[in-house]
């Protein structure tokens, strides 16, 4: 019964949402940038927010001092699971992008809420596309705007973790923000532990010190990244 709730709830807030959608399409049209950037980012962290609770799950964070206040950064997650985004979204304050697969852009007003939060799609069998995509995110680091990538590629669905892909890490190395580990501990426990069906967790995320990309390689930075997160998931399991 929670899960069917908790669909009905997903579509239905969306719904609810287009008039502010609506705002946030004219003010960009207005060229008011910083004011649609604001309000989308509000709607975004509500409604990501009422997601999370609706499953009745505990959300702990711990870290957040760690992100530097007057620039933007580029957060490196790792991937449990499908409540990932909005958990990243609702719950650590600073206002952030996505790096997302492609087929996400095509999803009924999910897609068009991301494009005005200055979410970047990458097609991962597309080289050329992809590589623009980085150059792109790149700019938007410079000029501002904090990016949050899965570097696995893919959900882990529990505690393991696949290797980091070095490819995304060029984000960073091009534009000099910081990078900022993040570690997600008991995501996939709200939906991929029991498949399609959605029950209460603990779920705790640990935001690392930040780690400063100048005159580091994309592969370097990927190693380090990744080691910092599995040692923050081994030390929740342990």
């Amino acid at each position: 019964m929670r899960t069917i709730i908790w669909f009905v709830y997903f579509w239905t807030v969306l719904i609810k949402l287009i008039p502010a959608l609506n705002r946030v399409k004219n003010l960009q049209k207005s060229g008011r940038i910083q004011e649609r950037d604001e309000l989308a980012d509000k709607k975004a962290k509500e409604w990501a927010r009422s997601l999370v609770k609706l499953t009745g799950s505990t959300i702990t964070v711990s870290g957040e001092e760690n992100i530097p206040k007057d620039t933007a950064v580029l957060f490196v997650s790792n991937h449990q699971g499908n409540f990932d985004i909005p958990l990243l979204l609702g719950y650590i304050q600073k206002p952030k992008a996505f790096i997302s697969k492609i087929e996400v852009k095509k999803m009924p007003f999910i897609g068009t809420w991301m494009e005005q939060l200055n979410c970047l799609f990458m097609d991962r069998k597309n080289v050329r596309q992809s590589v623009k995509a980085i150059n792109e995110g790149a700019q938007l680091l410079q000029n501002g705007t904090s990016l949050v990538i899965f570097p696995e590629g893919t959900r882990s669905k529990g505690d393991d973790m696949s290797e980091f892909k070095a490819g995304s890490f060029k984000l960073a190395t091009k534009s000099g923000v910081p990078i900022i580990p993040v570690t997600i501990n008991g995501s996939y426990k709200m939906m991929e532990q029991q498949g399609f069906w959605i029950k209460p967790a603990s779920v705790h995320i640990e935001v690392h010190p930040p780690i400063y990309p100048q005159q580091q390689e994309a592969k370097g930075l990927a190693r380090l990244s990744e080691q910092i997160i599995k040692e923050g998931v081994k030390k929740a399991v342990s």
